[in-house]
């Protein structure tokens, strides 16, 4: 007897400052999807939730350097409990139409309200099975503060860092800038939720840090400063849960290569192109780095209690010994995103990849995890 074909609802696009890049996600996800029906919600800029034309997201590229946004004039979607499981529905007024059963929710949803918890406790409550991490790796993930204390809590090898909490800053800049200063410079400035490294600033000396801080605050009223980690490699590896109870499954390492001493990996030079910045994947490490990096990748994943997917990033420094830089849940999803491009390295293609995430979100329980 053939096994009906089950329904999968994208979910993407969202009210925070990645937006476009969920949207570039939903595309390429979209066009290599296969042996599935799909359904499509975006989530525009002002939080509401609409039903998009499968052709419309098809069509989500970078055209002249212009990223793709969910229109705002699109049928109203609703989420709900319907007596067979979750539904999808359009309103129309005061009545639903267009109801859809859904077997697996993949929410393509970059930084707040989609990466960091939110949406993973909505379907939990409604039944509904969902890809990638649950509601607390996905939280605490989504917090560079917090996922430092819970890798430093684990024994991970991770840098030093200042949590400036909302106030903090306003009330006492100089006592904040002296914790920093105890950190050395240079140093980071972040969003402590944000992610493709919006509102990120590299700050070399304390006249710098204001204008950073005010930066990332325009991003999150929570912020992180880490200490720089000067003449180190980055290297990224892609983590997908094991089968079955089995260990997670690191990719081959690759490496982000910046070509000036004065830059970093910044938005641009991750969505919009820099021939200053190559990715090298495989990396150029030896063998016993790229099993260290694995080993240390994998063990990352287990320590935050991660399912479906994460990308590892870590850093190695000139004598050898590698750090932990953080960890993403919900990592860039386009063809030419450093996820996809490590498994391709590692001999799964990008919709088997796509395929291999929703079969592990169909082998998930729903509620509860």
């Amino acid at each position: 007897m053939t096994q009906p074909r089950p329904t999968v609802v994208l979910i993407f696009g969202g009210a925070s400052s990645e937006h476009e890049i969920s949207c570039l996600t939903a595309g390429g996800v979209l066009r290599a999807i296969d042996g599935c029906d799909v359904v499509a919600v975006g989530i525009t800029a002002a939080g509401d939730w609409v039903r998009v034309p499968l052709e419309t997201v098809a069509g989500y590229q970078v055209t002249d350097g212009a990223l793709p946004r969910v229109a705002e004039d699109l049928p109203q979607a609703v989420l709900l409990r319907g007596p067979r499981g979750a539904q999808i529905g359009t309103r129309e007024g005061d009545r639903l139409t267009d109801l859809v059963d859904i077997d697996l929710a993949f929410a393509l949803l970059h930084g707040p309200y989609g990466e960091d918890g939110t949406i993973q406790g909505l379907f939990e409550m409604l039944g509904v099975r969902y890809v990638g991490a649950g509601v607390a790796a996905s939280a605490i993930g989504m917090d560079k503060d917090l996922m430092k204390r819970a890798m430093w809590s684990a024994g991970l090898p991770v840098g030093r860092w200042v949590a400036i909490n909302p106030g903090h800053w306003q009330r006492d800049p100089e006592r904040w800038t002296a914790a920093v200063t105890g950190l050395g410079y240079p140093v980071f400035v972040k969003p402590a939720r944000g992610g493709s490294s919006l509102g990120i600033s590299r700050v070399d000396t304390p006249e710098q840090l204001p204008a950073a801080i005010e930066l990332a605050l325009r991003y999150d009223p929570k912020i992180v400063v880490e200490a720089g980690f000067v003449g180190c490699r980055e290297i990224e590896i892609a983590v997908l849960q094991g089968r079955d109870g089995q260990p997670p499954r690191p990719s081959v390492p690759g490496e982000i290569v910046l070509h000036r001493h004065d830059m970093f990996y910044d938005f641009e030079s991750k969505y919009l192109g820099d021939e200053d910045v190559t990715l090298d994947t495989p990396a150029k490490l030896t063998p016993e780095q790229t099993e260290q990096a694995r080993a240390l990748a994998a063990r990352t994943f287990d320590a935050m209690n991660v399912e479906g997917l994460a990308r590892v990033d870590l850093f190695l420094n000139p004598v050898g010994e590698f750090f932990v830089n953080e960890l993403n849940t919900m990592p860039g999803f386009t063809r030419t995103s450093m996820f996809p491009l490590l498994w391709q390295a590692s001999g799964l293609g990008y919709s088997a990849l796509v395929g291999e995430l929703i079969d592990l979100g169909l082998a998930q329980r729903p509620g509860l995890r």
